[in-house]
């Protein structure tokens, strides 16, 4: 620790800052605010009210306005900073607004009415996380469902994903044949076609299918990536042919080379491929809204819809199940971001 707190202090200048110790730090926290503060901002609103939302300017931190039960009144009243016009400052309970004005009594002495100027009040706030945004979604919202459909399409996906793609990247990487380039520039020329262009006869063929409907017609129409095939064969080219040319003289198999050499030797790759799997599978949001119809088979994305309706909608539930669905992408970088770098950097030496 002492080492880290070292690099960290120490100084181009030596004693005194130099212009560029103070560039740097400026650089560095200017980037930690940008890449950081919208994710700390979203998980602090994640615990606002639907009032504490509204209010202009937002705060940071989840206020909620002080209440008091006063006497003569059912409901709790708000409580209020009011700056008299003798400059004193008293604490009133608002008991209802008018336009600009206010009704307030004291909470000590209620019987009296006083009439304020809403811009001379502040209201008395706390801290409190209201924790509810995140209970609430699962009992009444069903959406241990959603979570569950999620999980089931991203494992699933990611699976076939990694099956698929390693044989394709296989073929291309170590076998020769007529073609093999054309059909290598084909793959990676369907990266430059939008999904908007091929939607219409992919909903096609999987109506045909009898596909609409089930969680496996989100999957199958997208397991097969050209981002997978080419990452993975740029990858199997590192490994020497020597190594599989010896396995058939060992009489290996061709599924045994491609199962039990390729295939470990291809680990960082593939590590990188199932993490690109599942950020794609978990935050896909149009292909299941047009597949699903039934609110049973909505995934996480699309179940957040169902808190958006025509004339309101409820963002407290919103931003927390949006902070719920970051959870599994941001603990997948967290364990597996070593093998992106290992993988990218390997990929392609050859």
């Amino acid at each position: 620790m002492a080492h880290v707190l070292a690099f960290l202090t120490r100084r181009r200048g030596g004693s005194r800052w130099h212009w560029s110790d103070i560039a740097t730090w400026v650089w560095l926290f200017g980037g930690l605010f940008i890449i950081f503060g919208p994710a700390v901002w979203l998980a602090l609103s994640s615990f606002k009210t639907p009032a504490a939302l509204a209010e202009f300017p937002p705060a940071l931190l989840p206020y909620v306005s002080q209440t008091v039960q006063v006497e003569g009144y059912d409901k709790p009243l708000p409580i209020f900073t009011v700056t008299l016009p003798d400059g004193k400052k008293a604490e009133l309970a608002e008991v209802r607004r008018i336009g600009i004005m206010a009704q307030m009594v004291d909470p000590k002495n209620p019987g009296t009415i006083i009439k304020v100027n809403i811009k001379d009040r502040t209201p008395v706030q706390k801290v409190s996380f209201e924790t509810s945004n995140y209970t609430q979604p699962f009992l009444h919202f069903d959406f241990l469902r959603y979570l569950w459909n999620s999980v089931f399409v991203t494992t699933m996906a990611t699976i076939i994903t990694l099956a698929i793609n390693s044989m394709a990247a296989f073929a291309l990487s170590k076998y020769q044949f007529t073609g093999k380039n054309l059909i290598l520039l084909l793959i990676v020329a369907t990266l430059m076609v939008p999904l908007g262009v091929i939607m219409v006869p992919l909903y096609s063929v999987v109506s045909k299918l009898g596909l609409l409907d089930n969680l496996w017609g989100v999957i199958l129409p997208t397991v097969a990536t050209p981002t997978g095939v080419f990452l993975l064969r740029q990858y199997m080219l590192t490994i020497p042919d020597e190594l599989i040319d010896a396995a058939r003289m060992d009489k290996a198999s061709e599924w045994q080379i491609y199962w039990r050499i390729v295939m470990p030797l291809s680990a960082p790759a593939l590590a990188v491929l199932a993490i690109f799997s599942v950020v794609w599978r978990w935050n896909d949001f149009l292909w299941p809204l047009i597949v699903l119809s039934r609110s049973s088979l909505y995934t996480l994305q699309v179940g957040l819809n169902v808190y958006s309706g025509q004339l309101n909608v409820q963002w407290h539930y919103i931003l927390a199940m949006t902070v719920v669905t970051m959870i599994p992408v941001v603990l997948v970088f967290v364990f597996l971001q070593r093998f992106i770098t290992r993988g990218i950097a390997a990929t392609g030496l050859k």
